[in-house]
């Protein structure tokens, strides 16, 4: 049982306390790991990943013969509809004896959005349902990033057009690539060479999984994402999304009875369950995003909810003179990550700190009308006028006041009292609390 405790003391609150030192990378990346670890799992119960996983299986549910129709449109406008076909059928959804299914819905889809009632409307719809599909997905990216404005519904329309232009072209590309590749193997003589060939085959579904996973996670959050953020999220996930594949044919050929019995309904919990975990496996690799770029943002999480308002006002106070002085002596404007690395500070607290001195209007932000740019602080007014009793005056007075209705007299007396106290350069360590009611 100490132990217990003490590894839950370490995950909890000690881990949380190290900070990479550049001396020891081992030591480094291991406490690296557990953070991220640690928020992941955090994560997952915070947001509610799972119900968010079911909800996201509804919609694609919903939209995937949209979505079908509008990647084999695109693919029938550049003439490569049979490629991305044969594609399908190549594929594990092949597998489920449902895609000659699938492709009459689509069909019928698309003769319904050209012979809509009105001119236009047919496509409308089709486009409706994309979009709602994929704005589902940016609002749980968003709420999983704690980015509170979605992008503009022209940003989003353009982002979501992208995703599915790129979707046909990768599977025109990974076909055309197969096919070379068969072919050249057909003619070689060597085993050697041939060999790395079929591996080279076999890598490209891998390959396309990763590159997607990847531009998923780099592109959807209404955020800026780095690289390895994106990237071995990318890659864990499209590998598991590749195994789960791998895992579901076997089931359908272990359930091979089951099928000649209840035909292609058969294939149906399979694939509802394939959808779920595949829902599940994004949002868990967009939790492990969002950990592997903001551990850092997490350090001293306990001290911060514990600390006190004496320490509290020591930092802002000194957060507000580094950004005054650098005002003074005509030095670049600095973002809450420079602020926080010049001092060896946490960044989740100077982010705090400095969205306090927004709020009472004793700093601004410089760069905020470029999404793309990262904003710094600089003084809001006249560093000549700041004084440390405006600056708490300012923070004191920080929300709503009074809103008591039908005060006592002797409460009022006492409101006023306390007024002139605190605002006077008297010492209050020498008011007795007696004599503020007279």
């Amino acid at each position: 049982m100490k132990k217990i405790k003490k590894a839950y003391q370490f995950v909890t609150q000690d881990v949380w306390r190290m900070s990479p030192k550049g001396k020891n990378k081992r030591r480094d990346f291991g406490i690296q790991v557990i953070k991220t670890l640690v928020l992941s799992v955090r994560g997952f119960n915070e947001n509610d990943i799972n119900m968010r996983a079911n909800a996201l299986t509804y919609s694609l549910m919903f939209a995937t013969v949209p979505i079908m129709a509008f990647i084999i449109a695109i693919g029938r406008g550049f003439g490569f509809e049979q490629v991305i076909e044969d594609y399908l059928n190549q594929s594990f959804l092949g597998k489920f004896d449902i895609v000659p299914t699938i492709m009459e819905f689509v069909e019928r889809y698309l003769e319904t959005a050209q012979g809509g009632v009105f001119i236009g409307v047919g496509i409308l719809v089709l486009l409706w349902a994309v979009y709602s599909f994929f704005q589902n997905v940016e609002s749980s990216f968003n709420r999983i990033w704690q980015v509170g404005k979605s992008r503009s519904i022209i940003r989003q329309l353009a982002n979501y057009l992208t995703v599915l232009l790129l979707i046909p072209i990768l599977l025109i590309v990974s076909s055309g690539i197969s096919i070379y590749l068969n072919s050249q193997m057909a003619e070689v003589a060597l085993f050697a060479e041939a060999t790395v060939m079929e591996l080279i085959l076999k890598s490209i579904p891998w390959l396309i999984s990763w590159t997607m996973f990847f531009l998923i996670y780099k592109t959807i959050p209404n955020t800026q994402v780095s690289l390895n953020s994106a990237l071995i999220p990318g890659i864990l996930v499209g590998t598991l999304v590749q195994i789960l594949q791998m895992a579901t044919v076997y089931f359908i050929m272990f359930l091979s009875r089951t099928s000649i019995v209840y035909g292609v309904f058969a294939a149906i919990p399979l694939l509802l369950m394939w959808l779920q975990w595949t829902c599940l496996l994004i949002l868990i690799g967009a939790e492990l995003s969002y950990a592997i770029q903001n551990n850092e943002s997490f350090d001293f999480e306990a001290d911060v909810r514990q600390m006190s308002r004496r320490y509290k006002d020591y930092l802002t106070l000194y957060i507000l003179c580094q950004i005054v002085k650098r005002f003074e002596k005509g030095e670049s404007a600095l973002c809450a990550a420079d602020i926080a690395k010049h001092d060896n500070l946490p960044v989740r607290i100077v982010n705090q700190l400095l969205s306090r001195l927004c709020t009472v209007k004793l700093i601004t932000q410089i760069g905020t009308e470029d999404e793309n740019t990262v904003p710094t602080y600089q003084p809001a007014l006249d560093i000549n006028k700041i004084t440390i009793g405006l600056v708490f005056n300012r923070i004191d007075a920080q929300g709503s006041e009074l809103f008591l209705p039908d005060l006592p007299a002797g409460m009022q007396k006492f409101w006023e009292k306390w007024l002139e106290i605190k605002n006077s350069y008297h010492d209050i360590d020498k008011v007795l609390i007696k004599d503020l009611i007279q």
